[in-house]
């Protein structure tokens, strides 16, 4: 059956450092009628819950474990029977939101994660978070990004476990090879495209965003 991206955005807060802030995360199902993958659980488990359906979910795959992306990934995997799955470099955060309770498997990079005829390569691109991946759907023309990268620019590097030289080499590396029609669907916010961010990405580096 044909593949396709179901959408929804949740609210709630974000929280790291001592300080907290009110956040619109992105929560994204990428699949066919039967199965399907969840790409971060932030706010909001019914939500996605509803956007899953009554398919097969295989994976709750977090791009990073910022608590605004992984908040209610326990609750969802419980819900759909699902396993979650984390970089391990990204630990050392997850267990600040969830101490009790272990993601099930780990991700690694150029990892291949099978749904519904399509392949969802994943993409290790430290910087915002030190286990942050993107995940490329190259039959979708998509790379979804977490909070790597971002229609007005890279992601914020300006807390603990972050670092700007880092992601600007994960966007450089990992992301600006990929097509340029290649359509970006992040953590926050709207969609651009690949093309769009080369346009871009010098000022943004030349700047220091």
């Amino acid at each position: 059956m044909a593949l396709r991206i179901d959408h929804t955005v949740t609210s709630g807060t974000f929280s790291l450092d001592g300080q907290t802030f009110d956040v619109d995360n992105n929560a994204w199902v990428v699949g066919d009628e039967h199965e399907c993958v969840v790409i971060d659980a932030p706010h909001d488990a019914a939500a996605i819950h509803e956007l899953v359906g009554d398919r097969r979910v295989l994976a709750v795959l977090c791009t990073h474990a910022h608590d605004d992306h992984v908040r209610t990934a326990p609750e969802l995997a419980d819900a759909v029977g699902a396993p979650i799955l984390l970089h391990p470099d990204d630990r050392v955060l997850w267990d600040l939101t969830h101490p009790d309770r272990a993601p099930d498997r780990d991700l690694a990079d150029g990892q291949i994660i099978e749904v519904g005829g399509a392949q969802l390569r994943v993409l290790h691109t430290p910087g915002h978070a030190p286990g942050a991946v993107c995940v490329h759907v190259p039959e979708l023309g998509v790379v979804f990004t977490g909070d790597t990268l971002f229609a007005g620019g890279p992601g914020a590097t300006g807390r603990s476990f972050s670092d700007f030289d880092v992601i600007v080499a994960s966007i450089r590396d990992r992301l600006l090879p990929l097509p340029e029609d290649t359509e970006v669907r992040p953590g926050h916010g709207e969609s651009t495209t690949i093309g769009a961010v080369r346009g871009q990405f010098d000022e943004w580096v030349a700047r220091g965003y």
